[in-house]
């Protein structure tokens, strides 16, 4: 069942795309896709404060993908 409901937010599959081929660009984890980053590392970058920025947008993204266990919405992607 579809919702025509406009308060309804619809993720952008572009930014879900963005989220999985968007790497690192510096750090211990320089060159590793966002979503590939280990968790514990993410959940650090949010205690110590996600960077301004696009960037930051992308890794609180991927902070709430991860500590919610949705990594999976990433498995059709890696599986092409």
């Amino acid at each position: 069942m579809t919702s025509t409901d406009p308060t309804i937010m619809q993720p952008d599959p572009k930014d879900f795309i963005d989220l999985y081929t968007t790497r690192m660009p510096y750090g211990k984890y320089e060159g590793y896709r966002l979503v590939d980053l280990p968790e514990p590392y993410v959940v650090w970058m949010a205690n110590q404060g996600f960077p301004h920025g696009k960037l930051g947008e992308m890794l609180q993204s991927v902070h709430t993908i991860k500590v919610n266990g949705l990594e999976y919405l990433f498995d059709p992607l890696r599986n092409k």
